[in-house]
């Protein structure tokens, strides 16, 4: 399927969160990776096809929908330990600022909220395409992927392990797989 003139998909896009995942990758006691993805989140796209410089994002996470498949590690990352999400119930992402790499490569830079604090992070993404969907819905893909030091938000807990190293990795990876519908 050939992708639409780009100049066309300018407008605004609410996130489809039934065809999206934000989801993550931390290694696990040095040897293993163990993944996870947030099942409530919702965003926005401002899509500018002429000047890909002057397109958004931002999207809004609650933290108590975290899933690794694990109902006990789910509860621990949602304790003290790590998320506290009572006290900070939501993740935020607000783009600052966005570039295209060249053919369907693009870069988003933005402030990323957790545990109160606001720290720059950059999204390198895929455009995958747009559609219209057979209900009519004008929708644009992305695939996208950034890596994080959890210390820089305050996320420290950890545990040694008795051969060395730590039970869990400061660096995580995001990923991301975002389906958003033009707005009317």
């Amino acid at each position: 399927m050939a992708n639409p003139d780009l100049t066309a998909l300018t407008g605004d896009y609410t996130i489809d969160t039934a065809h999206s995942t934000i989801g993550f990758t931390v290694r696990h006691a040095m040897v293993t990776n163990v993944k996870g993805k947030f099942l409530d989140f919702s965003g926005s796209l401002h899509l500018d096809g002429a000047d890909p410089s002057a397109s958004t994002a931002s999207i809004d996470v609650k933290m108590d929908s975290i899933d690794t498949g694990s109902p006990d590690r789910d509860g621990h990352l949602k304790s003290a330990d790590f998320f506290k999400i009572e006290e900070f119930p939501t993740m935020t992402f607000r783009s600052t600022k966005a570039e295209s790499l060249g053919g369907e490569d693009y870069r988003i830079t933005g402030d990323l909220e957790i545990l109160g604090t606001t720290r720059p992070v950059t999204i390198d993404l895929e455009f995958n395409g747009a559609a219209k969907d057979p209900f009519g819905n004008e929708r644009v893909g992305f695939e996208g992927k950034a890596e994080i030091l959890r210390s820089e938000w305050g996320l420290t807990w950890n545990a040694a392990l008795e051969t060395g190293g730590v039970l869990v990795s400061d660096k995580i990876k995001l990923n991301f797989d975002i389906s958003a519908i033009k707005n009317a």
